[in-house]
């Protein structure tokens, strides 16, 4: 190897369903939505990231806004490679070079993904010049971004809300011990909003609104203590068909999201049934910690605590926990051997 190690570049990477973040030397280089925009008429990839979603639910025929990942997995293989490829090309070091350089990579993948999911990722990775891919699950990497330290023979029990899913594991000494990854997550909740402004309001609302509705009042309880204020969304009336304004308070939209987030409390029910009792008894203490984007809706870390009994921390800047446990990895791979899968 020698001779060549300067031309090997290290990144890590949060391949994620509604944001990708890469982490070059240190640095959160990118920080996309994970979309791109295609041209029917010859397959050619004209938007990626920030630029391909403001696309989203303006396109005319010829052009379709792709999200190469669905539920956590590569559903688009060509167009997820594509993506990938770009962002790595965009990163400013990478884009002086002249030659491609073989890149040494750290990619985390959901915890319920299967063999040939997985391997798709790895492929996608390789086709970009990943010369060394390693993986490591996504609630592994949360934990480690969030500070914890995963080698010690103590339970932490992580739940990681993202876009496709939400990974809720207990980890101890460099391990998932048990674990459980559901199919309800931030994009679930965009469509409960997308419903419930149908069958309330009448209001047909895009993807893009529902996104924002969920970032400026999403909440998980009726009763908050800073509640945040009303916002105006603006959308189609399904009776006139006439452009029109409503405004949305948080309680409705904690009512929307009920049903999912009961679901989510549920799979972390069943995950803390199946921890070992000596596990178990280091979770009374430590507590459950939240990481994701989903993390961030108001009220859910206390419902969360009220029906687990357990104390709940939000992770800091939870969108970015997972990225920045997998470069804490990619910066010491000898030490996080046991985490990685190879």
């Amino acid at each position: 190897m020698g001779l060549f190690d300067f031309m090997i570049v290290e990144i890590a990477m949060d391949l994620g369903t509604a944001n990708t973040l890469i982490i070059y030397d240190g640095k959160i280089v990118v920080d996309s939505p994970s979309m791109v925009a295609r041209d029917i008429r010859n397959g050619k990839i004209i938007a990626v990231g920030k630029e391909a979603s403001l696309m989203q639910g303006k396109t005319h025929e010829n052009i379709k806004t792709i999200r190469p990942l669905k539920d956590g997995v590569i559903a688009d293989f060509d167009a997820s490679e594509k993506m990938i490829s770009w962002f790595i090309k965009n990163i400013p070091e990478i884009k002086k070079s002249f030659f491609t350089p073989a890149l040494r990579m750290v990619v985390c993948i959901p915890s319920g993904i299967t063999e040939v999911e997985m391997r798709a990722v790895k492929e996608s990775c390789e086709r970009v010049n990943g010369k060394e891919v390693y993986l490591i699950h996504e609630p592994m990497a949360a934990a480690i971004g969030i500070g914890l330290d995963v080698m010690e023979p103590k339970g932490n029990l992580i739940v990681d809300i993202g876009g496709g899913t939400t990974e809720i594991a207990v980890i101890a000494l460099g391990g998932i011990v048990c674990d459980k990854s559901i199919k309800i997550a931030g994009d679930v909740f965009t469509n409960d909003i997308l419903f419930y402004m149908r069958t309330q309001h009448n209001l047909y609302v895009g993807d893009a609104s529902a996104e924002r509705i969920k970032i400026d009042v999403g909440a998980a309880m009726e009763e908050l203590e800073d509640a945040p204020d009303d916002i105006m969304v603006r959308g189609r009336d399904l009776l006139t068909g006439k452009p029109k304004e409503v405004k949305i308070a948080f309680r409705e939209i904690a009512r929307a999201l009920d049903k999912s987030i009961q679901r989510i409390e549920d799979a972390i029910m069943v995950t803390l049934a199946l921890t070992p009792p000596e596990l178990a008894a280091d979770i009374y203490n430590t507590g459950l910690y939240l990481a994701g984007g989903g993390a961030l809706l108001r009220g859910l870390d206390k419902r969360i605590s009220l029906k687990t009994d357990l104390p709940v921390f939000i992770a800091e800047d939870p969108l970015r926990a997972v990225v920045r446990g997998t470069g804490t990895v990619l910066k010491n791979i000898p030490k996080y051997k046991r985490v990685l899968i190879k």
